[in-house]
């Protein structure tokens, strides 16, 4: 079995909905393919709209719309920046709760490794303190390695 377990009212899985998800709560503010690969540009350690509009191959149209829903969502701020013998003008950077993304983005990237680019993609990422490559792993808050068979789902409160 590689599902969860539902438990207590979530058993009958015919007696409630999925209202409220978490999961599609969350895709409302990052699901769209452009907010994902700016986001994954911001990690990258882009900052300036250029950057974002160029490396992620999006037009300044999208990339202008995408980088406006990440800062009314909080996940990137503007912040000042000024060239000399240019305007003023705005860069992005990510808050608190975008880098709180890095995860999910992390996870998206192993799987696209692993079932959509056989190769590993272009892409490697390993640690700088060891030279070990980068995994993405499910642990419970005591430390535990969990898989979807080793985890219950049950409503909260």
């Amino acid at each position: 079995m590689t599902s969860m377990t539902l438990t207590g009212r979530l058993s009958d899985r015919d007696s409630w909905s999925a209202d409220g998800c978490s999961v599609a709560a969350a895709l409302d503010v990052v699901g769209r393919r452009a907010s994902l690969l700016l986001l994954r540009e911001a990690f990258y350690g882009a900052h300036r709209f250029e950057e974002f509009s160029r490396r992620a191959q999006l037009s300044e149209k999208i990339t202008a719309m995408r980088l406006k829903e990440l800062v009314d969502e909080g996940l990137l701020e503007k912040r000042p920046y000024h060239d000399p013998g240019q305007r003023r003008r705005e860069a992005y950077h990510l808050t608190e709760k975008g880098q709180d993304l890095q995860p999910a983005l992390l996870a998206l990237m192993r799987w696209g490794d692993r079932w959509v680019r056989p190769d590993g993609g272009r892409v490697g990422l390993t640690h700088s303190g060891c030279g070990a490559p980068v995994e993405v792993e499910v642990r419970c808050t005591a430390g535990h390695p969990v898989s979807a068979a080793e985890i219950e789902a049950a409503l909260r409160g």
